[in-house]
Order: C-alpha cells, then sequence, then structure tokens
C-alpha cells in the first residue's frame, strides 16, 4: 500500500479524533446542568379546583364594586404551574374582569397598580394573559366563535375551494376589542419592556 493510500484511510476514519471538543467549549451544554436555566417556580401547583375558587373569588369582589382589587387578585396569583385545564379557567377569569372595567378606566387602574410594590410583575402577567387571549380567541378556542363545517366554495376560475371557515361573531369580534384595547394601556403604562419580558419569559400562562 502507498503513503497516498495510507493516507487516504486514515482520514476516511473518524479514530483520529480522541479529544472531546464539546468538553471544551464554555457554553456546550455538557460544561454545566441546563436545568439551571429554567429555575424551579415559588408558586404552588395550581388545580382546576383551585383555579375556579379564584374566579368564585373574583366574581364576589366584582360584585362589591372592587374591579381593581379583581383584576390585582387575579394578576398576583398566575396559574404557571397547573393544568391546562386550570390555565385555561383562570384565563376566562382574567378576560371577565377587563371586560367587566369601564375604558376610562383601564389608564387609571393600571397606574395605581404599576405604582406600588410587584406593580411592574403585574403588569407582565396581564400582558401574558393578553396574548394568550388573542391566540385563542383568534384560533377559535376559549369561548370563540366555532368554525363551520368543511364546505366547498364555487370560485369563478372554475374550481372549488374546500377548507372550514371561521363564523365570526359579535361576541368575538367584542373579545378581541377589549383584549386590543388593554394591550394598549399596559404599553402605554409600563412601556415597551413588558412586551420584551412577555416574550422572553420560559413560564407561560
Amino acid at each position: 500500500m502507498s503513503i497516498i493510500q495510507q493516507h487516504t484511510a486514515a482520514s476516511l476514519s473518524d479514530a483520529w479524533r480522541t479529544l472531546d471538543v464539546d468538553a471544551l467549549t464554555e457554553d456546550s451544554s455538557v460544561n454545566f446542568d441546563t436545568s439551571t436555566l429554567h429555575p424551579a417556580s415559588s408558586l404552588p401547583e395550581t388545580s382546576e379546583a383551585d383555579a375556579r375558587q379564584i374566579n368564585a373569588q373574583v366574581r364576589q369582589l366584582l360584585r362589591g364594586g372592587d374591579a381593581e382589587g379583581a383584576l390585582r387578585g387575579c394578576l398576583e396569583m398566575p396559574v404557571y404551574n397547573g393544568s391546562e385545564g386550570a390555565k385555561d379557567t383562570h384565563l376566562q377569569t382574567v378576560i371577565e374582569v377587563l371586560q367587566s372595567i369601564k375604558a376610562s378606566d383601564m389608564t387609571p387602574m393600571l397606574q395605581r397598580i404599576y405604582g406600588t410594590p410587584g406593580g411592574s410583575e403585574c403588569l407582565d402577567v396581564l400582558m401574558k394573559y393578553l396574548y394568550k387571549g388573542m391566540a385563542s380567541t383568534s384560533s377559535g378556542a376559549g369561548g370563540s366563535a366555532p368554525r363551520t363545517p368543511t364546505r366547498m366554495t364555487p370560485q369563478q376560475t372554475g374550481f372549488s375551494q374546500a377548507g372550514g371557515r371561521p363564523a365570526p361573531t359579535e361576541s368575538t369580534g367584542a373579545a378581541m376589542s377589549v383584549l386590543l384595547s388593554w394591550h394598549e394601556k399596559v404599553v402605554e403604562v409600563g412601556g415597551l419592556g413588558c412586551i420584551g419580558r412577555t416574550m422572553t419569559d420560559w413560564r407561560r400562562v
């Protein structure tokens, strides 16, 4: 075997790599525990029954005319650790509170909450629920408009278009309008930083 053939055979083999390059790279996951990037939440796990209990307490505050206390109570107890049912129940509670507050009271209420200790965190939590509410409303989940069965729609081209189309309702448009109005007010009071923190926070409501 010639020297060229020996060199080619050695190059095609991976036996030459005796060093673990990943272990020498500082940013490699081999060198640190990736679970530390997601620290355990200090909040206890919330069951669906707990979420319904919070809903009952919030409704009692709303009946008593304390809309700000109801909103603050929702935002101070976000459901980070819980089932999807518990998270959806709490989302409906938050939306119910938001829909019960007059447009003229939005900014003053947010300013009072923002000015208290932990107010910035409350606005960040509110932004998370606003985005989740928008997503569930636009996707047809969470009490939004039902989707019509798949149907064939004749087109002028002579072809037919198949697909399910959402059936828009006034309640869906009204819910989205409320969420967008609150989004505008939250950004006005808390700044654009609350959007960035919401997008980068690994915790999901």
